[in-house]
């Protein structure tokens, strides 16, 4: 049971340039489509200014979106990923079933 409680309640930030971006926009309509609630940070916003830090700075990116599952550090991709978005949907609804 506690295995399942931590892939169930994996959390997904993704730190976005705007409504602008359409890899941005793909990849929010992909995860919600496949049923994973995410965080939505925009890099443009000023008072983001310590996000576009950690993209850039800690986690080497320079394009947008950056996807980051939070209870695993080391998971991040940058792009549209629709085949990581289903490999993250397949072990959560494994994780449930």
């Amino acid at each position: 049971m506690v295995a399942r409680e931590a892939i169930t309640m994996i959390s997904v930030t993704v730190y976005s340039t705007g409504g602008g971006c359409p890899r941005c926009v793909r990849t929010c309509e992909c995860l919600r489509l496949a049923g994973i609630p995410f965080t939505l940070i925009d890099l443009n916003d000023a008072i983001n200014a310590p996000a576009r830090e950690f993209v850039v700075g800690h986690l080497g990116y320079s394009a947008a979106p950056v996807v980051v599952v939070d209870q695993e550090r080391h998971q991040h991709w940058s792009g549209f990923r629709p085949d990581l978005i289903q490999q993250l949907s397949t072990r959560i609804k494994a994780s449930d079933g």
